[in-house]
C-alpha cells in the first residue's frame, strides 16, 4: 500500500469473493458479514454505518455523538480480522453528476492521493448506473485524458500499470485506487460450530484460525494436569485463545482436569501406547462437551505423520472413539507452513513459551507408531472398573472461561 493521504477518506468499500457465488442464499452470508463488521466497530471510537447495496458493502465512518473521531488505521486493523473480507478499499464518494464534474472529481482525487508523480496508471470504470450517457470504456478514456492533462508527467499503460484508478458509477460515484488485503474466507458462524482441542503448542491455535476462516464458530477445551503442569501453562492457553478470538469471535474455553485419567492410564496401560490412549480419552471428553454445547464436530491441530500419535494408523485409532466428525484443517501441512501461519496471526511467540502441557508430561520414550485398534481396545479394558468414575469427576472440574466477550 502506498503512503496514502488517509485524511481524505471516511468510507470503505468492503469486497468479498466466495460469498458472491452463494446464489439465492447470498444475502444470509452478506448479512452475517455486516453483523461482524458492526460488532467490530462497536469496540472503537467513532460512529459507523454499514450499508449494503447489490454486490457491495460500504462502511461509512464519522465522529460519534461525543465528538470522538474514528481512526483510519484502527478501523482497517479491525476489518483485517473479519473473515469474509477479501479487500478493504478506502473510497471517496461523490454524487453522480455529468461527465465534466466527474472529470474534476477524478483529477482532485489523484491530486489528493498522489500529487505530481511519474507513475504509470490505468483508469478502470464499472457502470452499475446503466442510465449514464457514456459506456465504461468511454468514461475510462475520458478520465484518463483529464488526469494526464492535469499531471503531464504521468504515463498510461493498460497492461502493467503501477496504479489502478477505479471508478464505479452506481447510486453515487465511488473512486478508489488502494486495496488492503483482508483475511478472506467465510463469515464466522455461517458453517456451524466446532469444539477445538486447544493445547499450548503451535498447531492447535492455527487449526482454530483455519477452520474459522471457513465460517465455523468455536468453543475450545484445554486439558489441564496439575500439579504436573503449572498455572503459567494454563494462562498460556488462555492467552492463545484471546489471540485467535480476534479472528474467530468469542470462545467459551473449557478447562478440564485430566490428571487422574492420565495417571490411571500410566499405571494400567502399556507405556508405548500412553499417548494414543490418552488422546482417545481426550477425544471422548471433547465430544461429550461438543454435544452439550451444540457443536457439530471436533477440531484438532493434527498433521499426518508429524509425531507418533499422528500417523495414519494412530489417527484411525483416535477417530474410532468419536461419532461426531473430526476436522483437521492442518492435516497436509508441514511444520514450517504451520509456523508461518502462526507468525502471521500472532500466536507463535506465545506458543513457544516453555510451559509444559499435559501431552508432553506423560510421553513414552518409544511410542507406538502403527497401533492396532484391537490391541488398543484390549488394553483400554484394563480401565473398565475405574474409568466411568474418573470421567465423571473430570466433567465436574469443567471451568468455563469466556474469551473475547
Amino acid at each position: 500500500m502506498t503512503n496514502m493521504n488517509k485524511q481524505i477518506f471516511n468510507t470503505f468499500l468492503i469486497k468479498y469473493a466466495e460469498i458472491g457465488i452463494k446464489g439465492n442464499n447470498r444475502y444470509l452470508f452478506e448479512d452475517a458479514l455486516v453483523a461482524h463488521i458492526n460488532a467490530a466497530m462497536k469496540t472503537i471510537p467513532g460512529k459507523f454505518l454499514t450499508r449494503k447495496t447489490p454486490g457491495r458493502i460500504y462502511l461509512e465512518c464519522s465522529e460519534d455523538k461525543n465528538g470522538a473521531a474514528f481512526d483510519f488505521d484502527e478501523v482497517v486493523e479491525k476489518l483485517k480480522h473479519i473473515f469474509g473480507i477479501v479487500y478493504i478499499c478506502p473510497v471517496i464518494v461523490y454524487p453522480t453528476e455529468d461527465q465534466e464534474v466527474l472529470r474534476e472529481q477524478a483529477v482532485k482525487y489523484w491530486g489528493d492521493m498522489y500529487g505530481k508523480t511519474d507513475k504509470i496508471f490505468k483508469v478502470v470504470c464499472r457502470r452499475g448506473n446503466k442510465g449514464y450517457p457514456l459506456d465504461s470504456m468511454e468514461v475510462a478514456a475520458d478520465l484518463g485524458e483529464a488526469i494526464l492533462d492535469a499531471f503531464p508527467d504521468l504515463k498510461v499503460d493498460v497492461r502493467k500499470p503501477d496504479i489502478f484508478l477505479n471508478v464505479e458509477l452506481r447510486d453515487k460515484t465511488y473512486i478508489y485506487s488502494e486495496s488492503i488485503t483482508g483475511p478472506g474466507g467465510m463469515p464466522v458462524g455461517t458453517n456451524g460450530k466446532g469444539m477445538l482441542l486447544l493445547s499450548g503448542g503451535i498447531d492447535s491455535p492455527v487449526a482454530g484460525y483455519m477452520i474459522s476462516k471457513r465460517g465455523v464458530s468455536l468453543d475450545a477445551v484445554y486439558f489441564n494436569a496439575p500439579p504436573y503442569t503449572s498455572e503459567r501453562a494454563r494462562q498460556k492457553v488462555v492467552d492463545l485463545a484471546k489471540i485467535i478470538s480476534a479472528y474467530t469471535g468469542p470462545i467459551n474455553l473449557h478447562v478440564i482436569n485430566f490428571t487422574d485419567i492420565q495417571l490411571a492410564i500410566y499405571e494400567n496401560c502399556p507405556h508405548d501406547e500412553l499417548t494414543i490412549i490418552m488422546r482417545r480419552y481426550m477425544m471422548r471428553i471433547a465430544e461429550h462437551l461438543a454435544y452439550e454445547n451444540g457443536c457439530h464436530g471436533l477440531v484438532t491441530g493434527e498433521s499426518v505423520g508429524q509425531v507418533a500419535s499422528q500417523t495414519f494408523a494412530s489417527l484411525v485409532s483416535t477417530n474410532e472413539v468419536c461419532t461426531l466428525p473430526v476436522l483437521r484443517p492442518l492435516i497436509a501441512f508441514d511444520k514450517q507452513e504451520i509456523v508461518e501461519i502462526s507468525e502471521k496471526i500472532g500466536t507463535y511467540e506465545t506458543s513457544i513459551l516453555p510451559y509444559e502441557d499435559c501431552c508432553t508430561i506423560f510421553v513414552a520414550k518409544h511410542p507406538v507408531t502403527n497401533p492396532s485398534r484391537l490391541v488398543i481396545q484390549k488394553h483400554e479394558h484394563k480401565l473398565d472398573d475405574i474409568i466411568d468414575d474418573l470421567l465423571a469427576k473430570a466433567y465436574e472440574t469443567d471451568e468455563i472461561i469466556e474469551i473475547g466477550k
